[in-house]
């Protein structure tokens, strides 16, 4: 592969061009394997042409069901695959105005982009090697990238655990030493050590209780603050994204199926896959009723999805067009995308933010 750095009037079109990243078209396939000869049967599209920009300073969400391809796409963008994308372009703009795309790079190439695109991973019991300190670990990064040795090393992974919130006399310990909460600002620490501009959030606050949640939440929030942090969060509890982010992109079988404003996405949800996921969302008042919404059936295999709209053998709107016709993302207002034909004409309940505008995640 070629290092390919593409300037800006080729990066993305005028409207994107204070993006960040922009990701056009994105595809993961996994090819599916049997026999003797380990000869491809098939393929699973895990991510199947997603495309969404992200600005300096704001964080996006991705959400949906488990096996949607949210977490596909992000450690797409990391590059944390073996594989590279299957198609599409990941641009990224780098300190000096150019834009790459990660896409195309070989692992060498991606090696001065690693710094600046990081990534915090779901499990904090499993993220972090048990035979490594915390120095070690937080400190890390520097050895890998020649950024600090010796005492400077060690000054700089005790300025990081400052920045989480954790005292530097726990450099000497292991992880086995530590709670949930303590081991996730641990790997917050790490992946802050490279200095990056994009941070991926994998489920970062999923296997944490709810009071760590908001702990670590409010820590992400106060970091970008601080140092001008870029979030691309990962999550599948409605409730924590719609305290953390700007916007949201709500996935489906691989595919954003709508992209909003995170305010307008809760009160007006346009696609019924998000009207679905909204009216599951729990309402901090008690007395408050609102009934669900259930789903019938399963997320479909992404090895073998149905034709035309993916939802629509799951969708109580759907009619034959939906069947044989794939749609295609669209913004029906002014920055609110939406996969679906009918949106213009259905009119689908959305959550009240007023309601849980006080609720803690």
């Amino acid at each position: 592969m070629h290092n390919v750095v593409l300037h800006e009037a080729d990066s993305a079109p005028n409207t994107q061009h204070a993006a960040l990243l922009q990701v056009e078209d994105l595809k993961m396939y996994f090819p599916i394997r049997k026999g003797l000869l380990q000869r491809k049967v098939g393929e699973v599209k895990a991510v199947d042409g997603v495309s969404f920009a992200l600005r300096p300073g704001e964080t996006l969400s991705l959400v949906g069901e488990s096996g949607c391809g949210k977490t596909t796409t992000g450690r797409s963008i990391v590059r944390a695959y073996k594989q590279p994308p299957s198609a599409g372009r990941i641009l990224f703009r780098g300190d000096n105005g150019h834009v790459a795309d990660l896409a195309r790079l070989s692992d060498a190439e991606m090696k001065p982009y690693r710094k600046a695109v990081q990534m915090v991973f779901q499990d904090p019991f499993a993220s972090l090697n048990p035979r490594m300190t915390v120095r070690d670990i937080v400190g890390e990064p520097l050895r890998v990238n020649g950024m600090a040795q010796g005492r400077e090393l060690e000054a700089r992974v005790a300025e990081l655990l400052h920045r989480v919130k954790l005292p530097p006399e726990f450099m000497s310990r292991y992880p086995h030493a530590f709670s949930g909460g303590q081991r996730q600002r641990i790997g917050i620490a790490r992946a802050l050590a490279t200095n990056p501009r994009l941070v991926v959030a994998d489920e970062a606050v999923s296997a944490l209780d709810v009071s760590v949640q908001a702990q670590i939440l409010n820590l992400m929030q106060d970091l970008q603050a601080e140092l001008g942090l870029t979030y691309l969060f990962v999550a599948h509890n409605l409730s924590v994204v719609r305290y953390i982010s700007d916007r949201v992109a709500v996935m489906y079988v691989g595919r954003v199926v709508e992209l909003a404003e995170t305010s307008k996405l809760f009160a007006m949800p346009r696609h019924p896959y998000t009207e679905a996921l909204l009216a599951n969302v729990p309402r901090p008042d008690p007395r408050a009723r609102r009934s669900r919404i259930v789903l019938q059936g399963e997320v479909p295999d992404p090895a073998n999805p149905p034709s035309g709209c993916h939802f629509h053998p799951r969708c109580p709107y759907a009619k034959e067009r939906c069947r044989v016709e794939i749609p295609v993302l669209r913004e029906l207002a002014s920055g609110h995308h939406v996969a679906c034909h009918f949106a213009e004409e259905l009119t689908l309940r959305g959550v009240d933010t007023s309601a849980v505008a006080g609720a803690s995640p």
